[in-house]
């Protein structure tokens, strides 16, 4: 996807270096449309509620495999995804849970273990992730809202290295 980017910011680059107004044009649509994309993305990472990052939490939880459940049952010291009971060959059953130093002190009896669930852990940084994304998507819309404008703005300008008695 960057490249594409990159083309059309060279495709930009070059209409406005040649005064070429079918190249600006382009740009203009190509630049609106991103916009259009980016905007809706946007306002959709910050209109997503707890009830519905749960779900979508627990959808990712129940197609990963055993052994990333595991890495982030002992990156946040929690244990399965829910309080529900779940087999482990079940889609939204985890592996064992690990003795971690943060869920058991030194002197904790051999057989503890972790048992907050991870969405309870997760809840927090999911929700300043989408916060996070949807505002940052909101910032470069809005810049390319100006790029667009700029366009607009500038497209019909005359060649200033131009015959001067030429129109346009």
């Amino acid at each position: 996807m960057w490249y594409f980017l990159i083309l059309v910011s060279i495709l930009g680059l070059f209409g406005a270096i040649q005064h070429n107004q079918v190249m600006l044009f382009f740009y203009m649509v190509i630049l609106f449309l991103l916009l259009l994309v980016q905007f809706s993305v946007a306002c959709a990472c910050l209109a997503v509620n707890m009830d519905e990052q749960k779900q979508l939490a627990e959808q990712g939880w129940s197609r990963v495999n055993m052994q990333l459940k595991a890495e982030v049952q002992k990156t946040f010291s929690c244990c399965g995804f829910d309080d529900k009971p779940h087999a482990l060959n079940d889609s939204m059953g985890h592996p064992e849970c690990i003795k971690d130093p943060i869920c058991c002190p030194v002197g904790s009896p051999d057989d503890c273990r972790c048992t907050a669930p991870c969405m309870a852990k997760l809840q927090s940084t999911i929700d300043y992730a989408f916060k996070l994304c949807g505002g940052i998507g909101l910032f470069f819309s809005f810049t390319e809202f100006v790029g667009v404008w700029l366009t607009v703005r500038y497209r019909n300008q005359k060649d200033p290295r131009a015959n001067p008695r030429a129109f346009l």
